[in-house]
């Protein structure tokens, strides 16, 4: 069953949907937004139990390539351009496999249509394990994540998905903050996360890979299951960056965008 996610759109032009990555929001690819959408109407989503968009407690790669499409169905896009980073690189992987004909181009940053081992066990146990009772401050609240996540970018991103309750919501003596994104479910749902899209492809239409030089998310082993899927495929190194390639060098990043993009218009 689809959830109805939250969105973002602005600027004008072809359409061109975002999607953004685990622990992610639409917000995280703001920098791309303010750099792509004088040339393209861009649809910036939450997935689900991210951000703003619903709970639901299925959580793989199928349903989530169906909220988007649902999306499109509500908003009248018989097709559109995709652009998703890691996790949501897969959703529109998927969405590319399961209904070409509403694909037009497909860039995916820094993630291959494969499976992955466990990456963030560590994150969802300190996540999970917060003691929101106790925090009174996003310093608080940071403080309690640093005994698992040592990285403060790291955790900086992560916290921007702690909300502070509306007084009027708050019970006495409860607690000051909640999450926005749906922990339990994302917990039980991983390795659905870690799994590779579905679907045996191909999607022949114009794929653009980004990956950071300093990323292992995309490897050479990967190349014999990426053509196999994605046959016009192409890809392009950024220097100096890693997973987060799209922040760290976010010009350069929607540059590379851009070019690709432009290449199909007559």
């Amino acid at each position: 069953m689809t959830v109805e996610l939250n969105y973002r759109i602005s600027g004008d032009g072809a359409p061109l949907i975002l999607l953004h990555g685990l622990f992610g929001s639409l917000e995280n690819l703001g920098g791309i937004t303010r750099r792509l959408q004088d040339g393209w109407q861009i649809h910036a989503l939450d997935q689900r139990n991210h951000g703003s968009s619903p709970h639901s407690d299925t959580m793989d790669y199928p349903s989530m390539a169906q909220d988007v499409i649902a999306y499109m169905d509500a908003r009248g896009l018989e097709k559109a351009s995709l652009l998703g980073h890691s996790m949501g690189g897969k959703v529109a992987m998927q969405v590319a496999l399961t209904a070409p004909e509403r694909v037009d181009r497909l860039i995916v940053a820094d993630i291959a249509p494969v499976s992955y081992k466990p990456r963030h066990d560590a994150i969802l146990e300190g996540l999970s394990k917060m003691d929101l009772s106790a925090v009174k401050s996003r310093q608080d609240a940071d403080q309690q994540l640093s005994e698992f996540v040592e990285m403060p970018a790291t955790r900086q991103f992560l916290l921007k998905n702690l909300e502070r309750i509306p007084q009027d919501e708050q019970e006495p003596d409860g607690p000051m903050f909640r999450w926005r994104l749906n922990l339990p479910v994302i917990d039980a749902c991983y390795d659905n996360l870690a799994r590779a899209p579905e679907g045996d492809g191909p999607f022949n239409g114009p794929v653009l890979f980004l990956k950071g030089a300093e990323s292992a998310y995309i490897q050479e082993k990967h190349r014999d299951t990426i053509m196999r899927l994605f046959p016009a495929a192409e890809l392009r190194i950024i220097q100096d960056t890693g997973h987060w390639l799209h922040a760290e060098k976010a010009d350069t990043f929607a540059a590379l965008c851009r070019r690709f993009l432009e290449s199909g218009e007559a």
